[in-house]
């Protein structure tokens, strides 16, 4: 059985997210929405009227994970 941990605290437009992997970021709001994962991958989401949302990953992962 694995373990998780994830805590995120807001600073101001930012959000910093803390997880057993490392430190992401991210900033936004509920339209347009940026996060860097702690494996430095990029995923950019907008969330267009009607409900209809499009979201883009971006770059590969640094390290490959143990499990």
């Amino acid at each position: 059985m694995g373990w998780h941990y994830r805590k995120s605290i807001k600073v101001g437009p930012f959000r910093i997210n803390l997880s057993r992997h490392g430190v992401g970021h991210s900033f936004g709001n509920r339209k347009f929405h940026v996060t860097t994962t702690p494996d430095g991958r990029r995923h950019v989401s907008v969330r267009l009227p009607g409900g209809f949302h499009v979201s883009k990953a971006f770059g590969h992962r640094k390290y490959r994970r143990p499990y």
